[in-house]
């Protein structure tokens, strides 16, 4: 089993910027692949972030590209989304989610088999 916590969400105003952390825990194997999603009101979730632990490989969704940050830190067990130059359309609760890499589809929701509970992030204008 895997357990993951986020933690870092607040709120800011557009421009600014916040550090997201999810602490892993539990069987390693299952969670060599994570990535952060999202989840706007009366909006579905949304893939924005997400790294290969073995080769630190990252991938972003468009619309965070060249703001956010995914990487990792092994000996912590944690991985950190930092999130630049917010929007007021990047509120939203963030999750991080984690799965074996074999046949996990990078930003695919439904590919991820561990969740954390989240974390609020909203961006005022």
């Amino acid at each position: 089993q895997v357990q993951l916590v986020e933690s870092g969400g607040g709120s800011v105003q557009a421009g600014g910027s916040l550090r997201l952390s999810c602490a892993a825990s539990g069987d390693t194997v299952p969670r060599t692949c994570m990535g952060w999603f999202r989840q706007g009101p009366a909006k579905e979730r949304e893939g924005v972030a997400h790294i290969y632990g073995t080769s630190g490989t990252t991938i972003y969704a468009d619309s965070v590209k060249g703001r956010f940050t995914i990487y990792q830190d092994s000996a912590k067990n944690t991985v950190y989304l930092e999130m630049t130059r917010l929007k007021p359309e990047d509120t939203g609760r963030y999750y991080c989610a984690a799965n074996r890499c074999l046949g996990l589809t990078p930003l695919s929701a439904n590919t991820y088999r561990y969740w954390g509970q989240g974390t609020q992030v909203t961006v005022s204008s």
